[in-house]
């Protein structure tokens, strides 16, 4: 994870920690739902070339610690994961449909793993499904 990598312009190494959560904060990341959401969610990076280095969920919210290319911007990356998982997860389960007009909030967090090690983050993410 704290690899250096590199594209045709740029030699990089970020890192991110992004949480997000459904509108509302509702607790709808469970059971078949979670789990098809940790398959989107490690899809689109994949086709993105950004390494996850850990995925976890609550049932209000998502955690991703994740490697992305500057030139194409955690931003982008953020949006393309919440648009896909939303279609398709709206698509695939008609509740959340019924029970929130959007399946995510507009905003998020992100935040870059700086001075932190990917393991210190990587033990903070998995810690907060204890908190």
């Amino acid at each position: 994870m704290d690899e250096v990598r590199s594209n045709n312009n740029v030699v990089y190494r970020c890192t991110y920690h992004v949480v997000w959560c459904p509108k509302y904060r509702r607790p709808v990341i469970t059971g078949e739902i979670d789990t098809r959401l940790k398959q989107i969610i490690r899809e689109v990076c994949a086709e993105r070339d950004a390494p996850l280095a850990e995925l976890d969920t609550t049932p209000d919210h998502v955690h991703l610690l994740v490697t992305c290319d500057p030139q194409f911007g955690i931003h982008r990356l953020v949006k393309l994961i919440k648009g896909r998982s939303s279609r398709l997860l709206r698509a695939e389960f008609p509740t959340l449909r019924s029970r929130l007009p959007t399946l995510w909030t507009n905003s998020y967090f992100v935040a870059t793993v700086g001075d932190a090690t990917p393991e210190a983050v990587k033990r903070y993410v998995e810690n907060q499904r204890n908190a």
